[in-house]
């Protein structure tokens, strides 16, 4: 039996490596688990400079967690991107797919249509010649 491939599966399947990568990332960094992740992260940052008794590697005002939060950005920006792209692609694709269906739908409908008027005449001739039949007795 053949195995139906949807629009999605195709779209997914002509990724490549790099595509799904940009992908999982901007997935990833939308996600609360991120931003909770990332706030801790930042929390312990900070609260270790701040009361670090012997060593702080980043004292305040936090030149170097500026410099992370910098560097992912400058990151997440083009990876983003990259994401909405394919997003618009796959909206595109899906378009696609449902203005098919509707035109392949609209096709049975007026055959139904077709076959439904065909239907109705017969009858009507139908009930026409039983009519004109009772007329001549």
């Amino acid at each position: 039996m053949a195995k139906h491939v949807n629009w999605h599966q195709r779209h997914t399947d002509s990724l490549e490596f790099g595509q799904r990568l940009a992908d999982s990332v901007a997935t990833g960094m939308g996600s609360w688990r991120f931003i909770i992740i990332q706030t801790i992260i930042v929390v312990i940052w900070m609260g270790l400079n701040v009361v670090g008794f012997v060593y702080h590697w980043d004292v305040y005002p936090y030149i170097l967690l500026n410099l992370l939060f910098s560097t992912q950005a400058a990151y997440a920006a083009p990876i983003i991107m990259m994401a909405q792209n394919r997003q618009n692609q796959r909206d595109r694709a899906q378009a696609d797919e449902d203005f098919r269906t509707n035109v392949e739908a609209k096709k049975e409908i007026e055959q139904l249509q077709i076959l439904l008027n065909k239907i109705e005449i017969d009858k009507l001739d139908k009930i026409i010649t039983m009519l004109e039949q009772m007329d001549k007795k």
